[in-house]
């Protein structure tokens, strides 16, 4: 029976729609570099911005919109024509061509693990994911949940990512960087547009796009279906290997193939009129497989469930006075996730107890609701500066927890271990009670023109939380125009990361217990970069990064604690250059080396160099040819675990498409991983364990090829 069929009186739950609708009711180096003159002729230019869509502004560094060159922070934005000429279908592929950020694998769910400069921690909650600049961060494990489930790209309309803290202005989690996903609105799409992608491990995906006018209103609609088995390549030994050597049992179903398929649904509704503007937004995950399973066993008949609703309505007033614009946002998330899962197969035994009949089995089950109300106002009467005031309040709860198992707390098993003996444990052993916390802040930052070629902003934010009390974080960003074509910064930033609700008040896990004591981690940065554009087709871009992380969240004995610190230092270099009106060479290089300050030993599972190399050819009229390269290299180990680093890889991309601007057919073909390379991710070092879990790590999918059609009109 799969989750979309047990739980269904769960899904498009009316209370949850009710409740989301009503929450809504420097320099770092002196340059003496001259370049030719700019004198490329405008229309040449629009031409450009057609084709690869508009890169030069940003709006997550400040609040605003910005030149991204100008940016008081390292930015990159990543248009809808970038996405479709990489060929991408997953947000997660989208942002694996970004400076200083890989995307790795976790245990849970196979979810995604988004590495920025270094930064590989626990279910990776050090990173802020914004959709429409609303939080779509889980408060139980303090990431995107582990119903996540991926993210399709026909509904987005650009990417920007910063890397490095944004706490002055986002407050929690934007702790190693922050990435904004802007979806379409009526003007991107202007019509109706249809679509149709299939492939392989039996992928297909099917969608619909508007945007129009309903009356005065501007009206974008979004919905999409898809389903995939995912790749299934095989696991040569997983937790229960270990466990059967120290037993004597041969309950592992290792070798065997990891379980990654899912079922989604996608919706969005968009309705903007004059100052006022409408989200609502539906994702459902259904069939979810476990991945490697849960406690990294295999789980092939394993299942997760999601539902994740969010609304919000914003108003805007560029002039709501003199020398005043003003800004008010009301929003919503409510999150569902239920599982079915086998922890371990049947057969298994552990030390003193009987062998489970049906395996272990485990389904946790949580309900959360999120709701935020926050405003701003920009002044600019003062000559010189642009002064931005923000104060909000938030509420966040898990607020109902339910959990079905057949065994106890301490592993013994209930009856004979099978499934007639799962009971429910929600009232006598749950996994957490239902918690909530509330949280204030109040911001002010100041963007002050110096002189003609300088500004300084400057930033502070405090935020004050229910459970742990508060933290103020503040930012300093020097932008220097050192010529024409020349743009320097120099940059400070503080940021946090507050521990999530399974890390203050987990209960009833012998391998993992909250403490309701721990205080948030805490990062401190400082940065220098240069952008420079020596000839008008060549932009370059270079920056360098210090950091000091402290008070690092890790489990000590089964504990949460925070015990540990992390300092890193590195650069990041790209560069675009339109080599022929037709020819576009875009790339970047990575390099970083994060410590362990416990151990003194490399920071473990993140790639010391990354590079990335993309072509645009537009080799004729209407059609385009974009290879790629992905190249990660080696990633070191945790201290003490015996395995050598894990080998890095090289992957190669190939997307054919129609390179229109109009409307009518689009069709593309795009092969991932064309030579077929074993590539892998780092699995967990299972600490103080006498076996590591997973000890070939985490296999990605091998070739795959896409097909896809859509219709505009």
């Amino acid at each position: 029976m799969t989750l979309h069929r047990h739980f269904a009186d769960l899904r498009f739950s009316p209370s949850a729609v009710v409740l989301a609708v009503r929450c809504v009711a420097t320099a770092c180096a002196v340059i003496g570099l001259s370049g030719q003159a700019l004198a490329q002729a405008v229309s040449e230019e629009d031409e450009l911005a057609l084709a690869y869509g508009d890169k030069s502004f940003v709006s997550i560094a400040t609040g605003s919109r910005v030149p991204v060159s100008r940016a008081p922070a390292v930015a990159t934005v990543i248009t809808a024509q970038d996405i479709a000429s990489m060929g991408a279908t997953d947000l997660d592929e989208v942002l694996e061509t970004v400076p200083g950020l890989h995307v790795a694998r976790e245990t849970q769910g196979f979810a995604p693990v988004y590495v920025i400069r270094g930064i590989n921690l626990g279910f990776n909650p050090q990173v802020l994911m914004l959709i429409n600049g609303i939080p779509m961060t889980t408060v139980y494990t303090g990431n995107r949940g582990g119903g996540w489930g991926g993210m399709p790209v026909e509904n987005i309309a650009r990417v920007e990512v910063i890397r490095g803290p944004g706490s002055a202005l986002y407050g929690a989690d934007a702790f190693a960087g922050v990435i904004n996903v802007i979806t379409k609105t009526s003007a991107d799409i202007n019509g109706t547009e249809l679509g149709l992608r299939g492939g392989s491990f039996k992928t297909g995906d099917a969608w619909m796009l508007h945007g129009g006018k309903w009356g005065a209103v501007d009206v974008s609609g979004y919905l999409r279906v898809g389903r995939t088995d995912g790749d299934r390549r095989i696991v040569q030994a997983d937790a229960q290997t270990g466990l059967d050597a120290l037993s004597g049992t041969q309950a592992s179903r290792a070798p065997g193939a990891i379980n990654n398929g899912r079922d989604s649904v996608d919706g969005a509704l968009d309705l903007s009129l004059d100052k006022w503007r409408f989200r609502v937004s539906y994702k459902e995950r259904d069939d979810i497989g476990t991945g490697t399973g849960v406690a990294s066993a295999l789980d092939p008949e394993g299942q997760i469930y999601s539902q994740t609703i969010t609304s919000d309505l914003t108003y805007e007033n560029r002039n709501i006075a003199e020398d005043w614009a003003a800004n008010m946002q009301i929003s919503a998330m409510h999150y569902t996730e239920l599982t079915d899962l086998t922890l371990y197969p049947a057969g298994t035994t552990f030390a003193g107890t009987d062998v489970f009949v049906d395996g272990v089995i485990g389904n946790p089950a949580k309900w959360e609701r999120h709701g935020r109300v926050g405003g701003s106002a920009t002044y600019t009467g003062f000559k010189m500066h642009r002064i931005r005031l923000g104060l909000g309040a938030e509420r966040e709860e898990v607020y109902k927890t339910r959990e079905t198992k057949n065994f106890h707390a301490n592993f013994s098993i209930i009856g004979t271990g099978s499934r007639a003996d799962v009971i429910d444990v929600s009232a006598t052993e749950p996994f957490m009670r239902p918690q909530g916390r509330t949280k204030r802040y109040l911001y002010a930052q100041d963007e002050w023109n110096l002189g003609k070629d300088w500004t300084l902003t400057a930033g502070v934010r405090n935020d004050h939380y229910s459970d742990f009390g508060s933290t103020t974080n503040p930012r300093l960003a020097l932008v220097w125009d050192a010529a024409y074509n020349v743009t320097t910064k120099l940059l400070y930033g503080t940021a946090f990361r507050a521990p999530s609700m399974s890390e203050l008040y987990a209960i009833n896990n012998p391998v993992v217990t909250g403490n309701p004591n721990l205080r948030p981690e805490k990062i401190r940065t400082v940065e220098a970069a240069v952008s420079w554009q020596p000839l008008t087709k060549l932009q370059l871009g270079m920056n360098f990064f210090h950091y000091e992380m402290k008070d690092i969240i890790r489990l000590i004995s089964s504990v949460y604690q925070n015990n540990g610190q992390q300092t890193g230092n590195g650069l990041e270099f790209e560069a675009t250059w339109d080599a022929m009106k037709d020819l576009r060479l875009t790339g970047n290089y990575s390099y970083q080396r994060s410590v362990d300050e416990d151990t003194g030993q490399p920071a473990a599972n993140a790639p010391r160099h990354h590079v990335y190399l993309r072509t645009n050819w537009r080799f004729t009229p209407g059609w385009s040819v974009d290879p790629q390269v992905n190249w990660v290299s080696d990633r070191p180990r945790e201290s003490g675990d015996s395995r050598a680093d894990l080998k890095g890889y090289a992957t190669v991309d190939l997307t054919l498409r129609t390179d229109r601007s109009g409307r009518g057919w689009d069709v593309a073909m795009s092969v991932r991983n064309l030579f077929d390379v074993d590539a892998r991710e780092p699995t967990p070092y299972d600490r103080g364990q006498p076996f590591i879990s997973l000890p070939y790590d985490f296999p990605l999918p091998g070739r795959s090829i896409y097909l896809q059609a859509s219709y505009q009109f």
